[in-house]
């Protein structure tokens, strides 16, 4: 069945980037009617462009299987759900003064594009909550990923009286009401990981070894891949470039070329969401036939790439593969 978002697309999108996203949505369908199962893989800022109303909805509805994404997705979905009261909207960015940038900082807001993360009510409200929950698995003997450090702490409430959008439009909510995997590469890049850093110097935490790494995370990673990949075709949906891209896609050619095993099926889908023009030496604007030559993808596994801007066309994909 399909509503009128997805009937507007199949009449209207026809051709170009707009006929892409109508055939990478129906190539998903396809994948997961056979059997098949998505990794979702998020760079850039759309937590703070709230994704979460259309992709928290994929993932309660069993079309995404995985996610990696940076340590700022991760957690700005999470500010988003405690503060986004406090969060203000630039309209005229890209008119903004140097000067204008540093009264924003003065009121300690923080600017992504058109919209500003309140710094008090948003980095110091998860900070408490955060830090105790690092402490109490140091003085326990336990370590933890950094998703799961998150996990814990929704699941314990304890952020619920906080709550300023509906829980159903967070997808880190949604995430954590279904289990689902999360591998996060680079998360010394994120503000929270700057936190955990300062309180390591400090010494209130005692050894920054009670987050678990990112060799760990790939370690993680290889081993739900092969359980996953030998059950159904894994395909991999891609936003943006970057190490949240890079990172998971590189499990297959890992455990073919370093670990040595033998049977590993490659990516079964690929599709990119990128605003990166095509470049030497670019991973963002790579044509997916170069991960070809990686090995990455076959010969024939499906191809997609939309040149355009994830937060137009990421909700409209989610959109026609819910069938809305």
């Amino acid at each position: 069945m399909s509503g009128p978002v997805s009937q507007f697309l199949e009449r209207h999108y026809r051709h170009f980037n707009a006929a892409t996203l109508v055939e990478a949505s129906q190539g998903w369908r396809q994948l997961l009617d056979s059997g098949g199962r998505m990794f979702f893989t998020m760079a850039g800022a759309m937590s703070t462009a709230e994704l979460g109303l259309s992709l928290a909805e994929m993932i309660r509805q069993g079309k995404i299987h995985g996610i990696c994404c940076t340590g700022a997705n991760l957690e700005e979905d999470l500010y988003n759900l405690v503060a986004h009261d406090h969060y203000r909207r630039i309209p005229n960015w890209r008119d903004l003064t140097p000067a204008q940038e540093q009264e924003l900082l003065d009121q300690h807001l923080n600017r992504v594009t058109d919209t500003c993360i309140p710094e008090e009510e948003a980095f110091r409200r998860l900070e408490h909550v955060i830090l105790e929950e690092w402490q109490a698995a140091e003085s326990e003997g336990r370590r933890h990923f950094p998703h799961e450090f998150l996990y814990r702490i929704l699941r314990s409430g304890k952020l619920a009286h906080e709550y300023q959008i509906d829980p159903a439009d967070s997808w880190l909510v949604a995430a954590c009401e279904n289990d689902l995997p999360i591998f996060v590469p680079g998360w010394e890049d994120s503000t929270s990981a700057n936190i955990f850093a300062s309180h390591c110097l400090k010494g209130n935490v005692k050894s920054p070894h009670v987050v678990k790494s990112g060799i760990e995370y790939m370690m993680e990673l290889a081993t739900w891949y092969r359980a996953t990949a030998a059950d159904s075709p894994l395909g991999f949906f891609q936003i943006g470039g970057g190490i949240a891209g890079d990172f998971p896609i590189c499990v297959v050619p890992m455990l073919h070329q370093d670990f040595g095993a033998e049977g590993v099926p490659l990516w079964a889908y690929f599709c990119q969401i990128s605003d990166s023009t095509t470049s030497y030496g670019s991973y963002s604007g790579a044509v997916p036939n170069e991960k070809i030559t990686w090995g990455k993808l076959g010969i024939d596994t499906p191809k997609f790439i939309i040149e355009s801007d994830a937060s137009i066309v990421a909700p409209l994909v989610f959109a026609h593969v819910l069938g809305w």
